[in-house]
């Protein structure tokens, strides 16, 4: 079950001091920055994720925890195999969830939302629907 609850002030990264970069397993419109650890190895890691308004991240699940914070805007996450916003319980800056490992979760960025991502890597994201991965662009119409 997903777990929500005020989280405890935390102190991160000053935003202007990370650097961002696109993320290649998400739907195009995020940045990410990495905080802590390497997300590419073993071990424990933390990931800022910038999401414009209406941004959504189809049903997926990863095979360890997916812990996140809030730190700004509002982020609607639900569980299941089908994105339904009218399924969703609704995080504010402050508050935090996790998803166990397996579990299937999905969500949507009301208003730009900035997530605190923790994780024991490598960082692994297998979308329900192999069609909502996201895929690299192909020249020339990826320009």
């Amino acid at each position: 079950m997903l777990a929500a609850r005020a989280a405890a002030a935390q102190d991160s990264a000053e935003p202007a001091s990370l650097h961002w970069s696109v993320p290649p397993v998400l739907p195009r419109g995020a940045l990410i920055a990495i905080v802590d650890g390497d997300p590419t190895g073993p071990g424990k890691s933390t990931l800022e994720l910038s999401m414009p308004n209406g941004y959504r991240i189809p049903p997926h699940f990863h095979p360890s925890y997916d812990h996140v914070e809030v730190k700004e805007g509002t982020l609607l996450v639900g569980m299941g195999d089908r994105l339904d916003p009218k399924r969703t319980q609704s995080l504010a800056a402050g508050d935090s969830a996790t998803a166990p490992a397996g579990m299937h979760h999905f969500s949507i960025a009301k208003g730009r939302t900035v997530l605190s991502v923790t994780f024991v890597g490598p960082y692994t994201i297998t979308y329900v629907r192999a069609e909502d991965a996201p895929r690299p662009p192909i020249f020339p119409f990826s320009y």
